[in-house]
């Protein structure tokens, strides 16, 4: 029997009458033999390719941290090793474009272990038939956006794929920054105890994408939050304390969106977290698009936003330093690290309930960045 008709039997055996008696909902599938979507939706499938195709053959000490970066000691030095793909579309939007996107994902996943972002390369695929301008477009921006970040681009590559074979362009940007304070910042290191600081409002980012593949118009404008943290997390790391290690895990949420970025932490760390809704900001115009469309805020991705989770004692101080930076000033605590339900992270609803915060499962919005 031919693959993809083995793959239809196997969805039908899935979501048939026999294990879905009510008919109205799908057993999500897993076990696909084919990619899908949702395997770079960041969420429960990223998770299953990572954990069953690519650790068992890459497998160390350091991959196995998963974090968004590598941290290596080189001649003295630590030194933050990162890299990402950005396939995004449309390739132009509110508030940035896949070069500025491009540059400023390296820059924030390097950010993420504390490091001062320094070099980047880039690769180009590139689609038969793009529009010169359009790609002196991107550069422009890219070369904008590095700028703005403080890193220099110091190598790339060029390739060509035949007209219908890509999607105008592709761009993988890989970076290197240097740790230079003393600490230690992973997603195993959360602890019972740590509060959770948000940086801003959520969701901005994955539902301008949304609203301009669809030529949707909502109430109120929507625009990418796409921004290089870099200088956010310098100003929270020079908050006075006697030890260094006061910022456990930092975490920017980008696919999957916050729900599903705790989740990879209190797996990692084996502790649970409980949020306070009311607490969570999100824009009433990405509100509004959200409760349109289906979708929740808190799965949706964001570009310009961390998450942060520091020792309860200087979580006030820490607050208060992001508050004085542009990128930081609507941050908010909104919730803590807890003992109990290691692995699972829970959110007390706005009208007084308990809400379990799983891992995506499917793709919401694909191809967001």
């Amino acid at each position: 029997m031919p693959a993809a008709e083995d793959d239809l039997k196997t969805e039908k055996t899935i979501v048939g009458e026999s294990l879905t008696p009510f008919g109205s909902c799908p057993i999500p599938i897993f076990d696909h033999k084919r990619i899908v979507l949702g395997h770079g939706s960041g969420g429960k499938l990223t998770a299953d390719l990572i954990d069953n195709i690519f650790l068992p053959a890459f497998r160390n000490p350091t991959l196995d941290k998963l974090d968004d970066q590598a941290v290596l000691a080189i001649g003295g030095a630590r030194l933050a090793f990162s890299t990402d793909s950005f396939v995004v579309t449309p390739i132009f939007f509110p508030g940035g474009d896949i070069g500025r996107l491009a540059i400023h994902g390296t820059v924030n996943d390097l950010a993420m272990s504390g490091a001062r972002p320094l070099y980047l390369s880039a690769a180009f695929i590139l689609e038969e038939g793009l529009a010169v301008d359009d790609l002196r477009r991107v550069v422009e921006s890219m070369r904008g956006a590095a700028s703005e970040a403080g890193v220099q681009l110091v190598t790339g590559d060029t390739k060509v794929v035949n007209r219908g074979k890509g999607d105008q362009i592709f761009i993988t940007t890989t970076g290197i920054g240097v740790i230079e304070h003393d600490i230690s910042i992973s997603a195993d290191r959360a602890r019972p105890g740590d509060k959770i600081i948000l940086s801003g409002y959520i969701g901005d980012h994955g539902m301008t994408i949304m609203s301009q593949r669809e030529g949707l118009e909502f109430e109120g404008a929507i625009e990418s939050d796409c921004a290089p943290l870099n200088g956010l997390v310098s100003a929270m790391l020079a908050t006075t304390f006697p030890a260094n290690d006061f910022i456990h895990t930092l975490r920017d949420p980008t696919r999957g969106g916050v729900a599903t970025t705790l989740n990879e932490i209190a797996k990692h760390a084996n502790v649970g977290m409980v949020l306070d809704e009311r607490t969570i900001p999100v824009r009433e115009s990405v509100k509004g698009a959200c409760e349109v469309l289906g979708l929740d805020p808190l799965y949706v991705a964001n570009e310009g936003k961390l998450l942060a989770l520091v020792v309860p004692e200087m979580a006030g101080a820490v607050l208060e330093q992001m508050r004085q930076h542009r990128l930081g000033q609507d941050a908010v605590i909104i919730g803590e690290v807890v003992e109990s339900h290691p692995g699972m992270v829970l959110m007390k609803t706005e009208i007084g309930g308990t809400r379990v915060l799983d891992v995506m499962f499917g793709e919401q919005l694909p191809r967001i960045c």
